[in-house]
């Protein structure tokens, strides 16, 4: 009977160790190569890239590729992933850096690419409204560097 009350408080007492170990084993551990997708940073990309996906998503009910709102969010698109990879590049060397304030230069330097990228189409490289645009572009993009140690 001892034996018996000795086996069950045994088992009992080491349950929750046992338990905890199966849980920990249980979840994959993040890789190195996707360490940056926990950063706020990239959060921050993610959440822009959501937003853009889902109002082209909108728009393709009623427009067609040319409509220049649909280019003009597939642009803001592509631009996004360049950042995301520039994150990925910029998480092997530690993610300390990838902060909340890093993601949101990063988007608002898209948008102002985008922006750019719609006055080139409408007026000379020389032109005024153009060389404020990349000199907001080239503020961020500093600050950036800044950020990421390059």
């Amino acid at each position: 009977m001892i034996l018996k009350f000795t086996a069950i408080a045994f088992i009992l007492l080491t349950l929750p160790i046992i338990l905890s170990a199966q849980a920990q084993s249980k979840t994959a551990p993040v890789s190195a190569a996707n360490e940056f997708k926990a950063s706020p940073a990239y959060a921050e990309l993610r959440l822009r890239k959501a937003e853009l996906e889902s109002e082209l998503e909108a728009m393709l009910l009623e427009y067609t590729e040319e409509f220049p709102k649909v280019m003009e969010i597939r642009i803001s698109l592509g631009l996004l992933a360049k950042e995301s990879e520039r994150l990925q590049t910029a998480g092997l060397r530690g993610t300390q850096r990838l902060t909340l304030a890093l993601g949101k230069l990063m988007v608002r330097k898209v948008e102002l690419e985008t922006d750019l990228s719609r006055l080139l189409e409408n007026l000379q490289p020389g032109h005024p409204d153009v060389k404020r645009a990349k000199r907001k572009v080239e503020i961020y993009e500093s600050a950036i560097k800044d950020i990421l140690g390059q």
